[in-house]
């Protein structure tokens, strides 16, 4: 979740709303990386969850990430969710909770309908608190509350 972290980092330097996400193989080795980047793209599916997983599938050759994790900080949203049931991957672990659009425990639980040919492991909460502030930052200095 701390390489997470990092990328939602950069999305904030890069003025994107600051989430960031990475895939696991199941030796444990990062192979792929994303942030939110929707409006520099200018991609609407350019979410933090789908840029990692591009990643991820581009390096294995394959778009199914059988046994991989990803760490995103915030939870899901419906499109990720969709993308991370297609991808086949094994598990979720998510930072905080996302109140108005989160599809996990927030607004829904997207993973645990039964029409789903793929079911995917969730975790929630795991530093929770560093993406938070970090997004409470943005938006702060996005309404000019906090200086750059």
């Amino acid at each position: 979740m701390h390489r997470a972290l990092d990328q939602a980092r950069l999305a904030f330097e890069a003025g994107e709303v600051p989430v960031g996400a990475v895939v696991v193989d199941p030796q444990g080795d990062i192979i792929g990386t994303g942030y939110n980047a929707p409006v520099s793209t200018p991609d609407p599916t350019a979410h933090a969850e789908v840029q990692a997983l591009r990643a991820a599938a581009a390096r294995l050759g394959n778009y199914r990430l059988d046994d991989c994790t990803l760490y995103v900080t915030l939870e899901p949203c419906m499109m990720c969710s969709g993308a991370l049931i297609h991808a086949r991957v094994k598990r979720v672990v998510y930072g905080a909770a996302e109140p108005k659009t989160g599809m996990v425990e927030s607004r829904a639980n997207l993973f645990a309908q039964p029409w789903h040919n793929h079911h995917v492991e969730v975790e929630g909460g795991l530093l929770a608190a560093h993406a938070k502030r970090l997004l409470k930052s943005f938006f702060a200095e996005r309404r000019g509350e906090l200086p750059r």
